[in-house]
């Protein structure tokens, strides 16, 4: 029956497989007692990252842009949803119900934000599109870091100075402190659902890429004056693929956001670096490859907790380990090697032809 499969069909099933057999195996060690308490609290931000990196591949690897604002999209959505998710604590008591809208609230805040984003940065090209995209997600940042809000009998209380400025009566809360964040959301996310986001990611994008939206993307990466002459739109499928990858981002934000007591935007969670970090999985797991950037995200994620008790040789071996996926990825004598282990059938069939 397999044989019969069409190749995409049987590699996204490879896929979807791959996936649930970790969780499944990782929720075993995991009840057995197997597993440390400190590498148990990385499985949801571990699921946040295999998100962010298959829906940043959608822009680098499909549609083939540069964009080193995706920390920008997740913020976003952490925020709306953290903000959401406080307000709504003492109204909406079951902890399923208001994480699913704070979920729709994160990725539809973020899919706004995408478009907005999107009309006139995707205009530009190559190294352009990544310093303006990298300047969105530094904007972001500091918008929130600077923003006050609170709630009182009167209503909801804005402020750009500090907390005094807010001017609340007596029975005011404040519900964003500037750098200090959001303090108190729910903590509503869990491993289970970690991996159920996974999987809708992973249904979007693959589907998207097979999909004949898919097909015009793909098309408009390769060579964009040809797409055009075809009567391809190129403005809408660009802005398609960022908008869906801004949503999914915000997806990832939210899980993010409701795995912490504090929210707080830095550098290291929101800023550059987790842009950078993002990126290194997609180029590491193989630019276009879905699977690749799993298994990128999991390894980069996990090895340095693993090997912390090589406290003196950790970031050796993480380091040697980045070069040999590098390698294995992008070395022409790797790509020829896998092409002939790894996809025989092809060459057999092309052979028979």
């Amino acid at each position: 029956m397999l044989k019969k499969m069409k190749k995409n069909t049987k590699n996204n099933l490879i896929t979807y497989a791959m996936v649930t057999a970790a969780f499944i195996i990782m929720q075993l060690l995991i009840s057995v007692g197997a597993v440390s308490s400190l590498l148990e609290g990385l499985m949801v931000p571990l699921c946040t990252y295999i998100v962010l990196a298959v829906s940043l591949n959608l822009v680098v690897g499909i549609l083939g842009e540069l964009s080193l604002g995706h920390a920008g999209f997740m913020c976003v959505g952490a925020f709306s949803s953290a903000f959401f998710s406080k307000c709504m604590r003492d109204v909406i008591t079951a902890a399923p119900l208001r994480f699913f809208l704070a979920m729709l609230v994160g990725i539809a805040v973020a899919a706004v934000f995408g478009v907005l984003i999107g009309i006139p940065v995707l205009r530009l090209k190559g190294d352009y599109l990544a310093i303006v995209t990298l300047a969105f997600g530094e904007i972001i940042k500091n918008l929130v870091n600077v923003l006050y809000i609170g709630k009182d009998s009167e209503g909801f209380h804005f402020s750009t100075k500090d907390v005094m400025a807010l001017d609340m009566a007596p029975d005011g809360t404040v519900i964003v402190n500037g750098p200090q964040g959001i303090t108190g959301t729910p903590k509503d996310a869990t491993f289970f659902i970690g991996f159920l986001l996974i999987l809708l990611t992973l249904f979007i994008v693959i589907n998207l890429t097979n999909s004949r939206d898919g097909r015009a993307i793909m098309a408009i990466r390769d060579n964009r004056i040809a797409a055009e002459s075809v009567g391809i739109n190129v403005t809408k499928y660009k802005l398609m693929a960022f908008t869906v990858s801004a949503a999914l981002a915000g997806a990832a934000g939210v899980l993010y956001a409701h795995n912490l007591s504090t929210l707080t935007a830095n550098t290291n969670n929101f800023g550059y670096n987790m842009s950078i970090t993002i990126l290194v999985f997609v180029v590491l797991g193989g630019i276009g490859s879905i699977r690749g950037s799993v298994i990128a995200a999991v390894v980069l994620t996990l090895l340095p907790e693993v090997l912390r008790g090589l406290s003196d040789y950790r970031m050796l071996i993480y380091a040697v380990v980045l070069i040999v996926m590098m390698i294995f990825n992008w070395a022409p004598g790797a790509i020829a090697w896998r092409e002939k282990y790894f996809h025989f059938g092809k060459n057999k069939r092309g052979a028979g032809k």
